[in-house]
């Protein structure tokens, strides 16, 4: 899935490059990173990216060898239910028990070998039907994910029922949770057979399965674009969340540990990139003077000075400048709103 607008990382990400196609935790794109780790259990030409109009060339350029049919351009943005329905149903068409591994494009894996065993497991379970979804076992008492509460094992293996689908809580209720052990961080990542998914959307969402209904006789076929341009804009906005998995019965839920960030501001950037000795994170000619615990991305051929100041985001992205304590990184998007109201579109 690489529909995002990433608007929390302006002035890096912009309306044409978004989140998923920066840099963020290494020198590769975030959705170039979700392609390599995913050999040998899927290979690329396997492999669908869903994404809007603006980043379909993008994708093509970032994610080589994937097949051109497989860039499945979404004619609006309507969340993840029917970006998931989209690829479920052109996949049905030629494999309707094939797995599907749902994965955001924009997140970060440090520990990539546990993270491909916890996909062939959870690929186990959704051979049998059921909905799997992979619950990161949390490092902290975070209150900005939601949380999966675990059910009872299954089979004897790592899969666990679902208790709940809990919504991000406050500090207090997110304490209790990190000390029972008895609940995950929802990281948004499922796997699932293409037949059952439709099914659940089928029994769920019936609005949005009568206009996939009505797409699938164009799969494969020259009038798939026109009828896509057509039924698309007609189905429900709603998350997969709330429109499937917190409603369906047959779920799964496989606990793992590997190194899971969603990358989720500036902020997060520390989780996943090297710091220095003062626990700073910089790019480019970044020069953190009597400063610790900030994020400094200078781009281009400027240096960019902190001078005494601590636990901040400065970030020079050449035509736009965004300076901000680092606990406000998540209203980044206000600038965005600002710019978008000023007639700075431009900027965007």
């Amino acid at each position: 899935m690489a529909g995002g607008s990433g608007t929390r990382f302006w002035p890096l990400s912009r309306k044409k490059r978004p989140k998923q196609f920066l840099p963020l935790s290494s020198d590769v794109p975030l959705i170039a990173e979700t392609a390599e780790r995913l050999p040998p259990l899927a290979r690329v030409q396997d492999s669908y990216v869903v994404c809007g109009k603006l980043h379909a060339a993008a994708v093509r350029k970032l994610v080589p060898g994937l097949p051109r049919a497989h860039v499945l351009v979404e004619p609006v943005a309507k969340n993840t239910a029917p970006a998931i329905g989209l690829a479920a149903a052109v996949i049905a068409h030629s494999d309707p028990t094939g797995i599907l591994a749902v994965l955001p494009s924009d997140h970060h894996v440090g520990k990539v070998p546990a993270f491909r065993k916890a996909l062939a497991a959870a690929a186990k379970y959704a051979r049998t039907g059921a909905l799997v979804t992979l619950g990161v076992k949390p490092s902290r008492p975070e209150t900005g994910y939601g949380y999966v509460q675990l059910g009872a094992p299954i089979d004897g293996g790592p899969g666990r029922g679902v208790g709940a689908f809990v919504e991000k809580p406050d500090a207090q209720r997110a304490q209790r949770y990190f000390e029972s052990g008895d609940y995950v961080w929802n990281a948004g990542i499922f796997l699932f057979r293409a037949d059952a998914i439709l099914r659940e959307i089928r029994a769920h969402l019936p609005a949005l399965a009568d206009g996939l209904d009505a797409l699938a006789p164009h799969v494969g076929k020259k009038s798939f674009d026109r009828a896509l341009a057509r039924i698309f804009p007609k189905m429900p906005s709603i998350s997969i969340d709330y429109g499937v998995m917190e409603k369906a019965k047959n779920i799964v839920v496989v606990p793992a540990e590997f190194g899971w960030s969603d990358v989720g501001s500036f902020a997060a950037l520390p989780e996943v990139r090297p710091a220095d000795a003062f626990g700073n994170v910089l790019s480019g000619l970044a020069l953190p003077l009597d400063s610790r615990g900030c994020v400094i991305l200078a781009g281009g051929k400027r240096p960019l000075a902190v001078i005494g100041m601590d636990e901040v985001v400065a970030v020079d992205a050449g035509d736009a400048i965004l300076v901000c304590p680092k606990s406000r990184s998540q209203d980044v998007r206000k600038a965005v709103e600002a710019l978008q109201k000023r007639g700075l579109a431009r900027f965007l």
